[in-house]
């Protein structure tokens, strides 16, 4: 894809992509959630994992460098009957500091969109900031009735349909995959690779506890 007007080409990540990739998802996430970050290290071991799916690894490109990438793994749905429908995640996804809030993470994000539902998926899951999704077509995933073991409706998950009426309304748990269970030690040595870094606190964090721990009853 090339749009005219910004000369943004997104296309499939290659290999002589990966440390321009872990090096803007380190610097976009970096203290945004948590002192420091470990979603670069999950974008390096995402790519051998079994769920991960090539066809939707994406980078955008502007002006010959990568300022930003989108991953998508397989994720489950589970009825109360055992019924499993197969679906997506994405995450992580980033955009260059120096880049944000120009428009780039939504051309990113809706071209990996239709290029999902190209490929035959219906839906995506997913946990985020509600002000940065509900613009792109998620809603509540109560909204679907898609809920975490224990009939917990989190404030932060959040559904889209990429085919109109794909869930009909039954109780859906929700089950991700396990590459999202990161070793926080294997994280931290991986990051010695990368120039070192402040941890520090930033409101932010505070945001994403709020979001993170809240739950729709």
């Amino acid at each position: 894809m090339k749009n005219k007007e910004t000369t943004l080409i997104i296309r499939n990540e290659t290999v002589a992509d990966y440390k321009a990739v872990e090096t803007i998802t380190r610097d976009a996430f970096w203290n945004l959630t948590v002192p420091g970050c470990n979603e670069h290290y999950l974008a390096h071991i995402m790519r051998d994992h079994p769920d991960f799916i090539p066809e939707l690894d994406l980078v955008a490109e502007l002006d010959d460098r990568v300022i930003g990438n989108v991953m998508y793994t397989k994720a489950r749905l589970v009825d109360e009957a055992g019924e499993e429908l197969q679906i997506l995640t994405f995450g992580p996804v980033s955009i260059h500091p120096e880049y944000q809030r120009r428009g780039y993470s939504r051309l990113l994000l809706e071209h990996s969109f239709q290029k999902a539902a190209e490929l035959g998926y219906d839906v995506i899951v997913i946990f985020g900031n509600p002000d940065n999704y509900v613009g792109r077509g998620f809603v509540s995933c109560k909204r679907h009735n898609i809920c975490l073991e224990g009939g917990v409706f989190p404030a932060a998950m959040l559904v889209k349909e990429l085919q109109p009426d794909a869930l009909d309304g039954r109780t859906w748990y929700y089950h991700e995959s396990p590459v999202y269970n990161i070793d926080n030690e294997k994280a931290e040595e991986f990051d010695k690779q990368f120039e070192p870094r402040e941890k520090s606190w930033q409101p932010s964090q505070e945001e994403f506890y709020i979001h993170s721990h809240s739950v729709i009853q």
